[in-house]
């Protein structure tokens, strides 16, 4: 029996969240669900979007799985998700983007696997607002010691990269790759503008593939990564980048493969485990019953893949791939036009998910 922490989110987590526990109890894996609740409505009730509880929870149950939270834009509470990451030092944020035979893409096949790291650069949260007592040192610290001159009107963001993050989340890209049986892995940067930062992470990496010579490696600049992975992204294979560039990375790479819908995600540190879509909580389809469930079910097998369950975790990917291949019962966004009246429910997807899998 697996204890698992569950967080079912707020906007449509909860009934994506529900769905996606279906198909995993209907693997036959046994799970016990201790369910914690997170986020927005949390936040109103209880003065914290992410109370100790929940913190508890997961480092009492080691492997936790939640559904998306919304995150206030420009105010508010600070995300929930990269308070678990820091806080639980979630260092690893791995994000597969695999296209499935009938996905809505332009591309025929690409499989790749991001690894952003999770802790440090400009989501380490380091930041002062304009006109702040701390903003105003930082600009006279700067302009002491370089004689550059900030504008007194200027919020600032710090971004901290270490050899010890950089190297963590460098040899945890690596050793996926000598695991899964992957070629190559590329790291991703702008060193050649910011030297003493993402330069860092670059020496790092080129370190830290000198430990694994079976792995080929090679490393590109950010913008001309973008690039690439429009034009002729199956020349990449595993990618490793700081946590900013792999935010967006990992989105830009989710659109190759048909969406957000598709794309799953796990933070990984050295005890605990998180798994979860990359999508947000869509809070205006709140209730609705139509949102795509399958990026959520697709972090599930991910954690069936954690557990040591590989063969349930087989089951649960050959039945999405599947489902999608045929195209009958999946979600408006994977239909040809979004007002198909054919489009599956979220409930919809997941009882043609387990009518697969039992």
């Amino acid at each position: 029996m697996y204890k698992i922490t569950l967080i079912p989110g707020d906007g449509t987590g909860p009934e994506i969240t529900e769905a996606v526990v279906r198909v995993l109890e209907a693997t036959g894996v046994p799970f016990e669900w201790d369910v914690q609740n997170a986020g927005e409505d949390v936040y109103k009730e209880e003065g914290s979007p992410l109370p100790d509880r929940v913190l508890e929870s997961i480092k009492k149950n080691k492997v936790a799985i939640k559904g998306p939270i919304t995150t206030p834009v420009g105010k508010g509470f600070r995300s929930v998700n990269v308070t678990l990451r820091q806080t639980l030092d979630l260092y690893s944020c791995v994000r597969p983007c695999k296209i499935y035979k009938g996905a809505r893409t332009k591309y025929k096949d690409l499989d790749l696997v991001i690894f952003r790291e999770n802790t440090e650069d400009l989501y380490a949260g380091i930041e002062y607002e304009k006109g702040s007592d701390g903003a105003k040192a930082i600009i006279d610290v700067v302009q002491k010691m370089s004689d550059r001159v900030i504008r007194p009107d200027s919020g600032i963001s710090i971004k901290p990269i270490s050899v010890f993050g950089s190297e963590r989340i460098v040899r945890a890209a690596f050793d996926y790759a000598r695991k899964n049986g992957r070629r190559k892995v590329t790291s991703v940067h702008k060193a050649n503008i910011m030297k003493f930062s993402d330069g860092l992470f670059l020496d790092v990496s080129r370190d830290v593939a000198r430990d694994y010579p079976d792995i080929e490696f090679e490393d590109r600049i950010i913008d001309n990564m973008c690039m690439q992975l429009v034009q002729k992204p199956e020349l990449y294979d595993i990618l490793v980048l700081p946590n900013l560039y792999g935010d967006i990375v990992s989105d830009l790479a989710a659109g190759l493969i048909g969406g957000l819908g598709l794309a799953p995600g796990a933070n990984i540190g050295g005890e605990y485990a998180v798994f979860e879509a990359t999508h947000g909580s869509a809070p205006k389809y709140k209730g609705l019953n139509k949102v795509n469930p399958l990026a959520m079910m697709l972090s599930g097998v991910m954690m069936l893949r954690h557990l040591g369950e590989k063969e349930a975790a087989v089951k649960v990917d050959n039945a999405i791939a599947s489902l999608i291949e045929e195209g009958k019962d999946v979600t408006y966004d994977m239909k040809p036009t979004p007002d198909d009246p054919t489009a599956a429910t979220t409930s919809g997807v997941a009882d043609a998910i387990i009518a697969k899998i039992t």
